[in-house]
């Protein structure tokens, strides 16, 4: 009997073993590289070919020619998965107040001419660290930078932000937000555009002086 009951309960622990060990997995596996494959590989983004990063994961932005994302507590983890996290300091803590008093004042410094206060998202790290998107209203305070760093006009830096706006799920669940690796992208190839733009100006007139 006791040999018995310990037969079916092992065959029953094998059994359990490869349908959701081997077979569940397996099945969703199939589904998701079938039915979302972009997904059930990361979201990665490519450029040329090569891999730059995956839209569910923030990087640490730094150069004044781009949009900045939320920082991380954690200094360089902005884009590392592995180190990246939020901290267990509450509002009273002197450490996090020092440390946001040192992120505004750090974004100041970077954007002398934005106008208003900072926004919060850009001073204030979230609990994960990777955020990958920031509100609509972080981006356009960063409008002023990255149009004296590009060159470009505010007003086209503007509408960059307004397109690349995406609108709550379904509606009402979240809020407007936008993905700052895909601005960014977009951003590198608007800008791309308008420099090949003004080469085929600049080159049309000296034919025509010609």
């Amino acid at each position: 009997m006791v040999l018995k009951a310990a037969k079916n309960a092992i065959i029953i622990f094998l059994l359990l073993g490869i349908v959701c060990g081997v077979g569940y997995p397996a099945l969703v596996t199939v589904i998701a590289q079938k039915a979302f494959p972009e997904q059930a590989n990361g979201s990665i983004v490519y450029k040329d070919g090569k891999p730059v990063g995956s839209r569910l994961i923030g990087q640490e932005w730094t150069q004044p020619k781009y949009f900045w994302g939320r920082p991380s507590a954690i200094p360089g983890g902005a884009n590392n998965a592995m180190t990246s996290t939020s901290s267990n300091d509450g509002p009273t803590s002197p450490w996090l107040i020092n440390k946001v008093r040192d992120r505004v004042a750090a974004q100041r410094k970077a954007n002398p001419d934005a106008k208003g206060p900072v926004p919060q998202d850009l001073a204030t790290t979230s609990a994960s660290g990777l955020d990958p998107d920031i509100t609509p209203e972080d981006a356009l305070w960063q409008v002023e930078r990255v149009a004296k760093a590009r060159k470009m006009k505010k007003q086209d830096l503007e509408k960059l932000v307004h397109d690349m706006t995406e609108e709550p799920f379904l509606g009402f669940l979240g809020e407007e937000r936008i993905n700052v690796l895909a601005l960014n992208m977009e951003l590198d190839r608007r800008a791309e555009q308008i420099r090949q733009s003004e080469k085929s100006g600049k080159s049309g007139k000296r034919g025509k002086r010609r």
